[in-house]
């Protein structure tokens, strides 16, 4: 099979985890029936952004893997035949959580579980309060429907991070994501944020060869009061070389459902060969903080 039906599930999230579930499950059914073969969903779907504030109450969304909602999504891949990149809040011990991807192949089996790796600290993004930083390193997953390779938000701003996953053999990048405007900056900033987003992660494709999928929420989100966040939307997927196949709303609920041609892969990396003009014995300053 050379052409794969990605399907991505772009929503705004409520206040109770059950709906969230509820409603993601139902977008991904839709998805899946109109075609879809991958399902990737947003990041930390089963909740508003929590994030936004530092609570310890908030550690109670939080769930073991496996556990209902990936149990769920089992379940859900195993029915439709499609296989599942799904966004967890992952409590894997007492005091001890991460920011989680589970992938699951299209039999219902999990292949494996991603810990996000590089975890924000900014204004209304407290990553680093309720988050252990990943410790799965950068992997690649061979499914039914290809290799796919998954990183979280934060992480996308990382080069090192699509390189190491695209190394292992992915022909798709999956990025669960939840990003936004401040409101404040928006009429300042927001053109600049929003590009530098896009451009970073098409980037990603251009430079290992692969395809791109970012997966954003939409709407405002107060959960602690406050301005929150304003969510831009605008998933997106972007081919091989860079150029984008299908963007998404900055406002509207959409099952996003675009078909990408995996021969395009080695096409692109033949024509184009980056991974063959690597100079690995020049890199090994990469491993240092910084060269003084």
């Amino acid at each position: 099979m050379s052409t794969v039906t990605l399907g991505l599930l772009q929503h705004a999230c409520g206040r109770a985890p059950a709906a969230n579930l509820e409603k993601t499950l139902a977008l991904a059914e839709r998805a899946a029936r109109q075609g879809a073969q991958i399902i990737c969903t947003q990041e930390l779907f089963r909740s508003q952004y929590f994030c936004q504030a530092e609570k310890h109450d908030s550690f109670r969304l939080a769930e073991p893997i496996p556990g209902p909602s990936s149990r769920a999504f089992q379940a859900f891949a195993k029915k439709f035949g499609v296989v599942v990149v799904a966004s967890l809040f992952e409590r894997r011990a007492a005091g001890l959580y991460h920011n989680s991807a589970v992938v699951i192949d299209a039999d219902g089996k999990m292949l494996g579980v991603y810990r996000k790796m590089h975890l924000p600290d900014d204004p209304l993004y407290y990553e680093k309060f309720y988050f252990t930083p990943g410790d799965t390193g950068f992997r690649a997953w061979e499914t039914k429907f290809g290799k796919i390779g998954v990183l979280i938000c934060w992480d996308q701003w990382f080069p090192e991070g699509a390189r190491l996953t695209a190394m292992q053999g992915a022909e798709i990048l999956f990025y669960p994501t939840a990003i936004g405007w401040h409101p404040t900056e928006k009429a300042a900033h927001g053109a600049q944020q929003h590009g530098a987003w896009e451009i970073i992660q098409r980037s990603h494709a251009v430079a290992n060869g692969c395809f791109v999928a970012a997966v954003n929420r939409i709407g405002i989100e107060r959960p602690e009061g406050g301005d929150g966040i304003e969510f831009w939307g605008q998933s997106f997927v972007a081919d091989t070389s860079g150029q984008l196949m299908a963007k998404a709303s900055i406002e509207r609920e959409e099952v996003m459902l675009v078909p990408v041609d995996l021969r395009k892969v080695d096409a692109t990396r033949t024509h184009w060969p980056f991974l063959r003009d690597r100079r690995i014995d020049a890199y090994g300053d990469l491993t240092k903080r910084f060269i003084d």
